[in-house]
């Protein structure tokens, strides 16, 4: 969901430089020489001038012609959040052990989710303690050739599962993670497919930092 470019000239307040210009929702980066993040307030007048795509304090990046307006649309219309997750219209989406009214609701919008045990484009599955992961073998069966699974949990340090627990759970079901998204303000998702062989891994070795996933949005 993210743009990236180089060879891009950034005219920033601590000089200029050539660099590498990338869109991580709800982050600008700007890699080169000169380097600097920019996001809220800084993207508000977001405006494009020639080649130049320029910031709200006057910083300035060149892009090749015709980009500008592209990245001008990309960061004022950002991925909501079943974008991130990847749901589209038309998939068959199950929602198990996930009680959050307002997913469902958006979800809703997009795709009315059902009770199905085969050719599962998307499962997401809500886990507060390791038994919830006693099911995880079942579900998976039921995934399509390229379906997946959010498994969605409490994220922070007062979280009951860790995320190395919740990797060893679903590792040894065969699966393996792809994917970290910020599901909301106290719960993040790890998205899961299933291995090629449907093989099991070994528990990695337990962490001694029990924070949790860093999210990503991109």
């Amino acid at each position: 969901m993210g743009k990236e470019a180089k060879g891009v000239w950034g005219q920033l307040s601590d000089g200029e430089s050539d660099g590498k210009l990338l869109w991580e929702p709800p982050k600008l980066i700007f890699r080169g020489a000169v380097r600097g993040i920019f996001q809220g307030h800084a993207l508000r007048d977001l405006r494009v001038e020639g080649p130049d795509l320029v910031l709200t304090d006057g910083t300035r990046f060149t892009l090749e012609p015709g980009e500008a307006e592209k990245w001008l649309h990309a960061i004022q219309n950002p991925p909501g959040r079943l974008d991130k997750l990847g749901v589209k219209a038309g998939q068959t989406v199950v929602v198990e052990g996930l009680d959050d009214p307002e997913f469902l609701a958006e979800l809703s919008q997009r795709v009315e989710p059902v009770e199905a045990y085969e050719d599962v484009d998307l499962l997401f599955l809500g886990v507060e303690d390791l038994a919830d992961f006693d099911q995880l073998e079942d579900l998976a069966g039921g995934l399509a050739a390229k379906g997946a699974i959010w498994i969605v949990a409490q994220k922070g340090k007062g979280a009951p599962l860790k995320d190395t627990e919740i990797l060893a759970a679903a590792r040894e079901q065969g699966l393996v993670d792809t994917k970290v998204c910020a599901f909301s303000k106290t719960h993040t998702a790890l998205r899961f497919v299933r291995r090629k062989g449907g093989a099991a891994v070994a528990k990695p070795a337990p962490a001694d930092d029990d924070a949790g996933f860093d999210d990503e949005d991109a």
